[in-house]
């Protein structure tokens, strides 16, 4: 579902766009295909969207999309990093304390990072074509983006365990049966199917959906906001190892990492 001459751009910036359209439903696109990796306007501009939709009349769900082939590839290692850590996980928190109901639509990779801002959604639409992976372990990294708390809450302890120590890449059908995704939909329909879903929530009392959500995450914003600065800790120490700059490496050139353990 494209944005259409009846939606109104309520947030825009360098890396997403946010509109309202009918049907009280918005949509919030990343912008920056490919593979829509992490900066801070992408994640300080999906907090500040929903700041903006959680105070506008016309909208009582949103849809959270990406142009291009994937839907958040996460850091970009390689790249140009113009963010704190602090900053990023900051902007993080502010996802969380947001009251509008998302729907996340994943067509291709949500990896590392981009697998957090997947699950700071309420649901996630999958496509067969989906890669979801916490491939933090992979990079000689730990995990961040408030993965402590999201990936439990939805797969449970010892499928985290799984996906965090081996950091594989799950398809879109093992995501739906392990909890990850919700629904899983063809490629092409994969954000007509979560607009779809964003509108059944979007005809429910809007009052009531916000009182709902609150109760149903509870202290969820709290507990993220304490994990990330844990996990902050932990990856600032691990940056500084041998087996962070071979696992970027390994990445990098497309082999299997050697790592030593050594501090």
């Amino acid at each position: 579902m494209t944005q259409t001459p009846h939606s109104e751009t309520v947030f825009e910036n360098s890396a997403l766009r946010a509109t309202v359209g009918a049907g009280y439903v918005a949509t919030i696109t990343l912008t920056n295909p490919p593979n829509n990796f992490f900066s801070l306007d992408q994640i300080g501009g999906v907090a500040d969207a929903l700041e903006v939709l959680d105070d506008d009349l016309r909208c009582r769900a949103a849809v959270l999309c990406a142009d291009g082939k994937h839907f958040c590839a996460g850091a970009d290692f390689h790249g140009d990093r113009s963010y704190t850590t602090d900053d990023l996980y900051s902007a993080a928190a502010r996802i969380f304390r947001t009251d509008t109901p998302v729907v996340a639509a994943v067509q291709g990779a949500a990896i590392g990072g981009g697998l957090g801002l997947a699950l700071s959604a309420d649901f996630r639409i999958a496509a067969p074509e989906a890669r979801f992976s916490a491939n933090f372990a992979r990079l000689g990294f730990h995990h961040g983006f408030g993965l402590s708390v999201t990936l439990p809450r939805l797969v449970g302890q010892q499928a985290t365990a799984d996906l965090l120590f081996t950091g594989r890449r799950v398809k879109g059908d093992e995501a739906v049966s392990l909890g990850l995704a919700d629904r899983l939909a063809d490629l092409a329909d994969v954000r007509d199917v979560a607009h779809a879903m964003a509108r059944e929530i979007a005809i429910s009392a809007p009052l009531a959906v916000r009182s709902i959500r609150k109760t149903l995450r509870g202290d969820l914003a709290d507990q993220v906001e304490q994990a990330t600065a844990h996990e902050a800790i932990e990856q600032d120490w691990l940056r500084k190892t041998p087996d962070f700059a071979e696992g970027n490496a390994a990445m990098r050139d497309r082999r299997e990492p050697t790592f030593t353990g050594e501090h």
